[in-house]
């Protein structure tokens, strides 16, 4: 069947569709990594968007099973090969989609897998062409549309989209160890969480707008997520008296950005940001560079931090921040990955750093 690429300026892209037979309408964003599809979708921090892959051909390695628990499980499970529950991208477009695929741990091809989670894609259209128009004008709203099925344009960034991907209610994830660690979920990727309680850590994940200003605990995470961070103005005043305690804080990608806006300084929106598992980052006053795994539309505008804070890291490639911290509390924030999936684990490291940070806080304490 036909199907179209709609983009707010006028430009029309026509191709095949594959995936659910129905039409969505969101941002149309473009990820530059070359692996990493089943992670990439169901990233929470895709809400709302429409993803185009620059890397010609997706879905040769097929998808493996998303829901291959049981009730017993529950609703604290983790799947192994996804970094949430459910697909998040509103659409996908790629050049040439693969229907054969082989890989030890497939279940399902991408056409069949998109079709369950009810999104729709878009194959065959230049997708060359359409990243350049992205660049050269910016991000915009699109809308693809299968057959006589035209939807309304949507877009994302005017809502607080956080509010539907974060959980509804506290869920607590054991450790091996007697740490404990807040995770706020804005939008998190399971990997944070598989990353800390791989180190022994329990986890309390809570919801974007939960208070735990007040809650026992050794530290606190800030996780990624979708949207415009200035439409979560209840989490940064639940950030803000949180702060106030001094215990360890790490933003990640949008927590990151939260972070800043709690400190006193601005974001703003990007051109076209930084989609893709190759950014590389450069810790302020020193030449070492991390390649790192990133997500977000929104950066941090580091001029607008005052006192204490300062510049982390920058991106190598436009100069935008990647990171900020306190001078003297123990207050950092990343805006890449360092949970990755998919990606470089080359910043994996950081979770070392932040546990040995509540170690510390704790004897001292």
């Amino acid at each position: 069947m036909k199907a179209e690429l709609h983009l707010e300026d006028g430009t029309v892209f026509a191709g095949e569709h594959f995936g659910a037979h129905c039409s969505s309408a969101g941002e149309v964003v473009f990820n530059t990594g070359m692996v990493g599809y089943p992670e990439t979708c169901t990233d929470p921090s895709y809400a709302g968007q429409i993803l185009v892959f620059t890397y010609p051909l997706i879905g040769n390695y097929g998808v493996p099973e998303l829901n291959g628990h049981s009730a017993a499980d529950g609703p604290a499970w983790l799947s192994p090969w996804y970094e949430s529950s459910r697909v998040h991208i509103r659409g996908l477009v790629v050049a040439n989609l693969s229907c054969s695929y082989s890989h030890w741990t497939a279940r399902n091809s991408l056409d069949a897998w998109l079709k369950s989670q009810n999104v729709p894609g878009i194959t065959g259209i230049d997708t060359r062409a359409l990243t350049k128009r992205l660049r050269e004008r910016g991000t915009m709203l699109g809308k693809i549309v299968t057959g006589e099925n035209d939807v309304p344009w949507d877009d994302p960034n005017r809502r607080n989209i956080v509010a539907e991907v974060s959980i509804d209610s506290p869920l607590r994830y054991p450790g091996r160890g007697t740490l404990r660690c807040v995770l706020v979920d804005f939008g998190t990727k399971n990997n944070i969480i598989r990353s800390l309680t791989g180190r022994g850590v329990e986890v309390l994940r809570v919801p974007w707008d939960y208070d735990w200003s007040q809650e026992e605990t050794d530290g606190v995470i800030l996780s990624n997520g979708p949207g415009d961070p200035k439409m979560c103005a209840e989490a940064v005043a639940v950030l803000q008296r949180g702060l106030a305690r001094e215990i360890p804080v790490l933003g990640i990608c949008l927590g990151h950005q939260l972070l800043a806006l709690a400190a006193g300084g601005d974001t703003f929106k990007m051109r076209f940001g930084h989609r893709s598992q190759n950014q590389p980052c450069i810790r302020v006053g020193s030449k070492r560079c991390y390649i790192t795994s990133q997500n977000h539309g929104y950066a941090v505008n580091e001029k607008s931090l005052e006192g204490e804070w300062e510049p982390w890291f920058f991106n190598a490639n436009d100069g935008t921040n990647e990171g900020i911290r306190h001078r003297s509390k123990p207050f950092s924030s990343v805006q890449f990955h360092p949970e990755a999936t998919p990606g470089p684990s080359d910043t994996d490291a950081f979770f070392d750093s932040f546990i040995r940070l509540l170690t510390h806080d704790r004897q001292t304490t």
